[in-house]
């Protein structure tokens, strides 16, 4: 495969690194607030897209698997230099910071995992097939649409499994639906970059995959 499928994986990669890292922090967007990793979550989606236009569902399957397994290692040394003694001039505030920031609650770490792989495959699959059924025409409509479903079900399993039981029904699904708002409106607005980027790797690439008899199995590598 090309350098160009790696650079836009090593981005695709790198955007669900980091959101997992920055979302312990809560931002003010006016009246609403969000998680900070909604500033870079969605360009995930975005660069999943793109892998999934250009290069086709199998390909983009590979690079899902790879992000959960990079997320997977970073997750474990975050969680054994969290447990690992502090040394004496790493002060006690510190290490409580530390486990604040980079500490993952089991129900966080499930909710993210499982949300991850459902709203990523999710949002390939709707795609892939609207590109066959469209035969390649209209990119927006599949970028849009396969992202309410993706990110609909991101959010909705990712709090589902993280909070439910503990937050009010209504307060829940209040948050589901202004994630998943913010996160579709995020894709819309960048539908002109994805077109860029598309148009620049068919052209660079030589290719534009069809997935007409594709299996969609997500487990399959």
């Amino acid at each position: 495969m090309s350098g160009w499928y790696v650079a836009i994986g090593m981005v695709f990669v790198t955007c669900l690194v980091t959101a997992n890292i920055i979302a312990v922090k809560l931002v003010a967007l006016g009246d609403l607030v969000a998680p900070a990793a909604l500033i870079i979550f969605p360009l995930s989606y975005v660069f999943g897209d793109v892998l999934t236009e250009v290069y086709g569902y199998q390909n983009t399957r590979r690079i899902i698997w790879l992000a959960f397994g990079c997320n997977l290692l970073a997750v474990l040394a975050i969680s054994i230099g969290q447990a690992l003694p502090a040394a004496a001039p790493f002060p006690e505030d510190a290490q409580r910071s530390y486990e604040r920031i980079l500490g993952y609650t089991p129900r966080l770490l499930a909710g993210s995992f499982v949300a991850y792989l459902v709203g990523e495959f999710a949002n390939a699959m709707v795609l892939a097939r609207m590109k066959a059924a469209t035969r390649g025409r209209w990119l927006w409509t599949r970028t849009i649409a396969s992202t309410i479903v993706g990110q609909g079900l991101d959010t909705a399993v990712f709090n589902l499994i993280a909070f439910g039981g503990t937050v009010p029904g209504v307060v829940l699904t209040n948050i589901v639906l202004t994630a998943w708002t913010l996160k579709v409106l995020y894709e819309a607005l960048v539908t002109p970059f994805t077109y860029l980027v598309v148009n620049f790797l068919k052209k660079q690439e030589g290719m534009d995959v069809f997935d007409i008899h594709t299996d969609f199995n997500p487990i399959g590598l």
